[in-house]
C-alpha cells in the first residue's frame, strides 16, 4: 500500500492498481509500464516536478509519449519561468523516489497541472507511488484528486 493508493481508497472514488515487473535498465519508466501493461502509451502519464520562478515547486502530468513543456506550465502557474526541480527536493517534498512520483498522495500539496489531452481517455494511468505500480482512475478523479488543473502543458 502507498500513499497514492490510500488516498484513492480514501475518496471513495473507482480506481485500479496495475503492477509489472520493473526492468531497472528500462530508460523510460513510463514506456516501459505501458508496454507492460499492454495499454497505449498516450494513456499512460508521468508525473513530473517543477521549480516555478526558482522559488516554488509545482507538477506537472503529461503522457508518457511526449514531454512537459516549460514555457507552457510557467504559463498555466502564473510564473515567469519553470525548470526542472532537483531531484532531492522533488523526493522531500512528495516522499516518492524518483521513477515512482504519484500525483496522489504527496507529502506537501503542490500546484498540480494535467495536460489537455487526458479529457482523450475515460481512464488513464500514473504512478502508484513506486516503480512497477500504477494507478488507473478517471481524468476526472485525478483532477479532483490532486486538486490539479486541466492545461496544455505537453509537447
Amino acid at each position: 500500500m502507498t500513499p497514492a493508493i490510500n488516498s484513492a481508497k480514501h475518496a471513495g472514488i473507482g480506481f485500479q492498481v496495475h503492477e509489472y515487473q520493473h526492468d531497472t535498465s528500462a530508460e523510460s519508466y513510463g514506456l516501459e509500464a505501458a508496454e507492460k501493461l499492454g495499454v497505449a502509451a498516450a494513456q499512460v502519464f508521468k508525473t513530473l516536478v517543477v521549480t516555478l520562478d526558482g522559488k516554488q515547486l509545482a507538477v506537472g502530468i503529461v503522457p508518457v509519449t511526449g514531454q512537459l513543456n516549460l514555457k507552457k506550465i510557467a504559463k498555466a502557474a502564473g510564473a515567469k519561468k519553470a525548470a526542472m526541480a532537483d531531484p532531492d527536493e522533488v523526493e522531500r517534498a512528495t516522499g516518492y523516489v524518483l521513477g515512482g512520483v504519484s500525483p496522489l498522495g504527496q507529502k506537501k500539496r503542490l500546484a498540480t497541472f494535467l495536460d489537455a489531452s487526458a479529457e482523450g481517455f475515460a481512464t488513464l494511468y500514473v504512478s502508484a507511488g513506486r516503480r512497477g505500480l500504477e494507478i488507473e482512475l478517471s481524468p476526472q478523479d485525478l483532477l479532483s484528486l490532486s486538486q490539479a488543473q486541466l492545461a496544455p502543458i505537453a509537447v
